[in-house]
């Protein structure tokens, strides 16, 4: 791989297939896969849900930005949670150590993948809608990634292709 930073940094909405296709990818790469979301938990000792419940979306963010902003680890595939994108302070650490590829799923296709959103952790303000929250994020996505990978018309396996094309 040319001028490859350590690791692989994955980005995008929740159900775009980041954890997914992160174990696969740190599987044929060789790769250490984390989960920051599974981080959080452990470091927390709580489910995401019962973070947000408790700490609200401002307390979540800035346990998110802690944790993800101090991982420390190479040759790794690190799948993010969906709304580290708020977290600046992470974002940048996580593009220094590594290469950022953003997932990015149609939102018709988002929303059928999704029916449980409060159930996986999401962080939806009063009144946000799914698709309100996508319209938010898609600049953040774009301004943090380093490649894009377009998953229309494709499954795990085809965006893995798609990631390897992109890492030779």
């Amino acid at each position: 791989m040319k001028d490859q930073k350590e690791n692989i940094v994955l980005i995008g909405m929740p159900g775009s297939g980041k954890s997914t296709v992160g174990v696969i990818l740190a599987k044929v790469l060789g790769y250490t896969f984390v989960d920051s979301d599974l981080l959080i938990q452990k470091e927390e000792k709580k489910l995401l849900k019962d973070i947000i419940a408790k700490e609200g979306q401002e307390g979540f963010l800035k346990i998110e930005n802690r944790v993800n902003k101090s991982i420390d680890t190479e040759k790794s595939v690190i799948a993010t949670g969906g709304s580290v994108v708020y977290c600046q302070e992470a974002m940048e650490h996580l593009k220094k150590i590594g290469t950022v590829l953003y997932l990015k799923l149609d939102y018709q296709i988002l929303n059928r993948r999704l029916s449980n959103l409060i159930g996986r952790g999401v962080v939806l303000r009063k009144g946000q809608t799914l698709k309100d929250l996508y319209e938010e994020r898609l600049p953040l996505y774009e301004k943090y990634a380093d490649h894009i990978i377009d998953e229309k018309k494709t499954d795990a396996e085809g965006t893995l292709q798609k990631i390897l094309e992109i890492l030779q």
